[in-house]
Formats: C-alpha cells, structure tokens, sequence
C-alpha cells in the first residue's frame, strides 16, 4: 500500500519541528547583553543531583514479585519434568521414553537450579525474604551439580529437588510471598 507523499512531508515537517525543539533547550544558561556588571550574574544552571550508590538488593523493585515469579517457575518445571516423570517411574531402566524423560528432567534440573539462584537475589531485596530464605542458599547451591545426575539416571536427585523447591516455597509463604507452581513453556526451559 502506498503512502501518499504529504503524509511523509507532515511527519518529516513535525520530527524537524521536535528535534529543533529539544536544540533549543540544550544549554542551560542564561545569558544578557546589559552591561558588565550584569554579566556576573549569568549563571549555568546546576546539574541535577546525582544519587548516591546503593547496593543491588535496595536497587532491585518488585523483590516480591520477582522471588515469586522465578521461584513458581523453578516449582513448576520441577513438579512437572523431574518428579512427575519419576512418580510415573518413566526414569527406570527399559521404561518407554526414557531417555527423553531424562534429557527434560536434566534440562529442567538446570532451568530449575537457575531460577532458584534468580530467587535467591530477588529474596536480597526484602528483608523479611532475605532472612527467610538465608539457611536455604547452601541447598540451593547444591543443586548445582544435580542436572548432570538426573541425566545419568540417579533417582536421588530427584528428591533434592523437590525438597529444595518445597523449602524455598515454605520459606516464601512464611515471609508473605506465596509461591504457586508455575510450568514454564518449552521454550523458556530451553533457555535456561
């Protein structure tokens, strides 16, 4: 579909007006052709303050909400590609499908493991969930090798990630932030 050309000459008309605009108001002072003496009292107007440094966990908005977004993904993966599969006992030697089983309950393992250490940094910034969540980070920590496990058919790692997320998930309905499984979509666990 064509454009008709004053369309075009109306829109380059108003970004010429708008850049001109902001031109205009880039200097900041103040200046007078009256004497000298009037000369020293030109004077830049001061730059706005700058905010002093603050540490992330005070930086960090929505700690909350983001503690209970990336925690219910972390319950939600979990439940569904790790324990669920392993209730249904797809993880046993000659099971149907057990080697895709495996493959997204390692993939599932690492996407849980990096939302739980998301979790953890959102926890920094409230205090209540900082606190709550403080004996936990060892156990967090630990999950980090479990992916591999899960892939080579170790059932144990199961149960460290199930009562790892059931922990987290304590802790978050305890300090006012219930977590809610939530599945992440294929996509978001290929990712990470």
């Amino acid at each position: 579909m064509r454009v008709p050309i004053r369309r075009h000459v109306v829109a380059l008309t108003l970004s010429t007006a708008l850049l001109a605009g902001t031109a205009a108001c880039g200097t900041g002072e103040m200046t007078s052709t009256k004497d000298t003496k009037d000369t020293a009292a030109v004077q830049a107007v001061p730059a706005a303050a700058k905010p002093s440094p603050t540490t992330s966990a005070e930086r960090q908005k929505f700690a909350k909400t983001r503690f209970v977004t990336n925690a219910g993904l972390a319950a939600g993966a979990t439940y569904q590609w790790i324990v669920k599969p392993w209730k249904a006992g797809k993880f046993k030697k000659g099971a149907h499908g057990r080697k895709k089983a495996l493959v997204k309950a390692a993939l599932a393992g690492a996407f849980t493991y990096n939302r739980l250490k998301a979790a953890k940094r959102n926890a920094q910034g409230d205090p209540a969930l900082a606190k709550a969540l403080a004996p936990l980070s060892s156990g967090i920590d630990a999950l980090k090798n479990l992916p591999a496990k899960l892939k080579n058919g170790d059932t144990g790692a199961v149960s460290s990630f199930n009562d790892t997320v059931n922990k987290v998930k304590t802790a978050g309905a305890g300090a006012g932030a219930p977590v809610q499984n939530k599945v992440p979509s294929a996509a978001q666990l290929a990712k990470g």
